[in-house]
C-alpha cells in the first residue's frame, strides 16, 4: 500500500511540474545574414545567399534585375517560386538563392530558391 500511495504521490508531482514547466525563449532564426550585391558577385559559384533589395526590370522570361544599395545583379526566379507573390520595383523583398557562375562568363548571377515581400 505504501508503494502504491508512494507512485501516486510522484506521478502527481511529476505531472504538475511538466504541466507548471516554462521552456525559455531562444533563438529560433536561420541564422542567415542578409549579403549585399556588392559582396554576393566575390563569392564562388553555389555559395548559399541572401539579398534583401528591389527587383527592378524584367530582362526577360525567369531573369530579373534586382538592385541594392550596392548595385544590381541578375536573377533568376522561376515561375512556380513566385507562390503567388505579386511584387513591383518599389516593394522590398528578400530574396534566397545560390550564386551562379558560369566558367567562361565573370558575371555572376543569382538562382533564386524563396523570395518574400
Amino acid at each position: 500500500m505504501k508503494k502504491i500511495s508512494m507512485i501516486a504521490l510522484l506521478s502527481i508531482i511529476s505531472g504538475a511540474a511538466v504541466a507548471g514547466f516554462q521552456p525559455n525563449g531562444g533563438f529560433s532564426g536561420s541564422g542567415v545574414v542578409p549579403m549585399t550585391v556588392e559582396n554576393v558577385k566575390q563569392m564562388k559559384d553555389d555559395t548559399n545567399v541572401v539579398l534583401q533589395g528591389n527587383i527592378i526590370q524584367k530582362i526577360k522570361h525567369e531573369k530579373y534585375l534586382f538592385q541594392d544599395a550596392t548595385g544590381s545583379i541578375v536573377v533568376e526566379i522561376d515561375n512556380d517560386d513566385w507562390n503567388g507573390l505579386v511584387v513591383t520595383e518599389k516593394d522590398k523583398v528578400e530574396i534566397v538563392g545560390e550564386v551562379d557562375k558560369d566558367f567562361w562568363r565573370k558575371d555572376a548571377k543569382i538562382d533564386v530558391d524563396q523570395i518574400r515581400k
